[in-house]
C-alpha cells in the first residue's frame, strides 16, 4: 500500500470518526441547549434533528471547500479527467467519511429515519468517490458534484421549521422555502445540461478512453442515478413552493377584498 493510499484511508476514517463524534456530541448536549423547542420533540424526531444538524455541518464544509476548488484549483480546471487531485481528494475523503457515518446512523435507527433513497444516494456516491480516491481520476468532476451539497442546509432548515411547528406562512419559513427551491435548482438541476454536454464532448477522446470501461461506467451511471433522484426531489420541492406562494397570493387577495380594495 503506497503512501498516497494510506493518506486517503486515514483522511476518510478521520472524517468518519469526526462526524460520529459530532453526532453524539449534538445528541447529548448541543441541540438541547441551543434550541428551546428541541426538548419537546419525540425521541424519533430528536434523532433525525441531530442527524440533520450533522448533515448541515458536512454540507457547509464540503460545499464551501468544493466551491473554492471549483473556482481556483488550476490543476483540475485545466484537466478535469486527469488533473492533480490533491485538494479534491481531501474534500472527497471528508464527504466519504460523512456518507459512511450517515449510513451507519441510518442502519442503527432505521425504524426512525431509514430511507431507501438516501441509502441509494449514499452508496452511488461512495462507489464513484472510490475511484477518485484510489486512482486520482475525475477529480474535477467529483468535486463539481459535491457542489450540490450547498442546497442541503436549506432542505434541513425546512425540516427544522416543520419539526418545531412553525406556521407554513411564517416569514422565516417562506423565505427559506424560496431560497431552498432556488439554490436546489442552481446547484443540482441547472448543471445537468452542461454536465452531460461535457461528457458528450470528451466521449471517445484519448483522455476518456484511458479511463477504462469500469471507471467510465462508474462515472456516467452514478451521475445518472443521482440526477434522476435530484429531478424527483426538484419536482417535489417545486410543487410545495408553488403551492405555498399560490396560497399566500390567495390570502392577500382575500385580505384586499375584505378591506374594500382591489389591487
Amino acid at each position: 500500500m503506497d503512501t498516497n493510499t494510506k493518506l486517503v484511508i486515514s483522511m476518510t476514517f478521520t472524517s468518519f470518526f469526526t462526524f460520529q463524534l459530532l453526532f453524539h456530541f449534538i445528541s447529548y448536549w448541543f441541540s438541547a441547549h441551543v434550541s428551546s423547542g428541541f426538548n419537546s420533540l419525540s425521541s424519533g424526531k430528536k434523532i433525525e434533528w441531530n442527524s440533520r444538524v450533522v448533515s448541515t455541518c458536512h454540507s457547509l464544509v464540503v460545499g464551501i471547500f468544493g466551491l473554492y476548488i471549483f473556482l481556483f484549483d488550476e490543476a483540475t480546471i485545466a484537466d478535469p479527467l486527469w488533473g492533480d487531485p490533491s485538494l479534491v481528494k481531501v474534500n472527497i475523503a471528508i464527504a466519504s467519511g460523512y456518507l459512511i457515518s450517515d449510513l451507519l446512523i441510518l442502519i442503527l435507527y432505521w425504524k426512525v429515519i431509514g430511507d431507501k433513497y438516501f441509502v441509494i444516494h449514499h452508496c452511488a456516491a461512495l462507489y464513484a468517490y472510490f475511484f477518485i480516491l484510489r486512482d486520482g481520476v475525475l477529480a474535477y468532476v467529483g468535486n463539481f458534484r459535491l457542489l450540490a451539497e450547498l442546497s442541503s442546509p436549506f432542505v434541513n432548515q425546512r425540516w427544522f421549521f416543520e419539526a418545531l411547528e412553525y406556521p407554513k406562512f411564517s416569514k422565516a419559513n417562506v423565505i427559506n422555502g424560496i431560497l431552498m427551491t432556488v439554490v436546489f435548482f442552481i446547484v443540482r438541476i441547472a448543471p445537468i445540461p452542461p454536465f452531460y454536454s461535457y461528457i458528450y464532448s470528451v466521449f471517445g477522446t484519448e483522455a476518456y478512453v484511458r479511463l477504462g470501461l469500469l471507471r467510465q461506467s462508474a462515472w456516467i451511471c452514478t451521475c445518472v442515478v443521482l440526477d434522476v433522484m435530484n429531478v424527483m426531489w426538484m419536482i417535489k420541492i417545486s410543487r410545495g413552493c408553488i403551492k405555498v406562494v399560490s396560497l399566500i397570493r390567495q390570502e392577500k387577495a382575500k385580505s384586499s377584498l375584505q378591506n374594500g380594495k382591489l389591487d
